[in-house]
């Protein structure tokens, strides 16, 4: 592991090439009610949306709670994953803080909180079987699940913005 340079993924990602950043938050600025945080208190409503960082992460927010992981896009990037480093439970989050890594055939990298929070629970599947992430980046494969602190940055794009970021990123 030692001899695989930590790299990052960056929007210029192609096929085949070396992952470089998973780190970058400028984007649309969608409104705060799309990523549920404003909309779980309407009601006893839980809403549960998506919203995605310009750095390939995804956040799944229902009320003050988040899932976090990698976009399928950033997964297929990457290629057969063979390691992942998760954080501890407890392990406090700003937005943009590295909370772990992921290794694959192809590269390292760096993941990033798309939002401040504490680590409720982490995703033990995925340390024991790393392909998982390669099979189901959004549902099985996800990292980490937060206990948000404050809502989530409004860089964080809808599906449509990052659809349009990935088609610009190829």
């Amino acid at each position: 592991m030692a001899s695989v340079a930590v790299a990052r993924f960056s929007g210029a990602l192609r096929s085949g090439a070396a992952v470089r950043t998973m780190r970058a938050f400028t984007g649309p600025s969608p409104s705060l009610a799309r990523t549920g945080w404003l909309a779980a208190g309407a009601g006893n409503k839980r809403c549960m949306s998506t919203v995605y960082a310009e750095s390939h992460e995804y956040l799944t927010v229902e009320g003050d709670t988040a899932k976090v992981g990698i976009t399928a896009f950033a997964a297929k990037a990457l290629g057969d994953v063979v390691f992942v480093d998760l954080p501890e439970v407890g392990d406090e989050l700003e937005a943009g803080d590295s909370f772990g890594s992921v290794e694959s055939v192809k590269a390292a990298s760096d993941v990033y909180s798309p939002a401040s929070g504490e680590v409720l629970e982490v995703n033990e599947a995925l340390t024991e079987s790393p392909g998982i992430l390669n099979e189901d980046p959004m549902g099985k494969g996800w990292f980490i699940k937060i206990k948000m602190t404050e809502p989530a940055p409004d860089t964080l794009m809808d599906p449509a913005a990052y659809e349009t970021h990935c088609e610009d990123s190829a």
